[in-house]
């Protein structure tokens, strides 16, 4: 599985698309950290921040989304809140492990890399395409 920013995620929001690429960029680094066997402290390190920064972004586009008035609003806050959910789970998984094994690589990639990607192809781009229509509405 190739984890890179490409044209299949791009949603043609500036903001949105800049943060995904950090994003993303931060789940390569935690997933080629992990497959080399870094240690124990490290991978807990790469998945707090990945955490951190997962909270800034969220908090990014929900606050957009309250901007523009996006309606599907509480159904994004949840899937965000499901993908919160894994990260911590992730975290006890790490934690109950002596590091990241084959097992734990394969989570990640299950439940962060495809999950993200699924997310931002439909309710990122979704978002996107409502504030593109009610800034254009010469458009409809």
């Amino acid at each position: 599985m190739t984890i890179e920013f490409d044209d299949t995620l791009i949603t043609k929001n500036e903001l949105i698309d800049s943060q995904h690429k950090e994003l993303i960029g931060r789940i390569k680094k935690f997933v080629d950290s992990c497959e080399q066997r870094d240690s124990k402290v490290t991978a807990i390190n790469m998945l707090d921040y990945l955490a951190e920064y997962t909270d800034f972004h969220f908090s990014a586009e929900e606050k957009l989304q309250e901007e523009v008035g996006y309606p599907g609003l509480e159904d994004h806050k949840k899937k965000h809140e499901e993908f919160k959910k894994s990260l911590r789970s992730l975290e006890e998984f790490l934690e109950e492990s002596e590091g990241p094994t084959e097992a734990f690589v394969e989570q990640v990639k299950k439940k962060v890399v495809e999950w993200l990607f699924n997310h931002i192809k439909t309710f990122d781009r979704s978002v996107a395409e409502y504030i593109f229509l009610n800034d254009n509405p010469d458009r409809l």
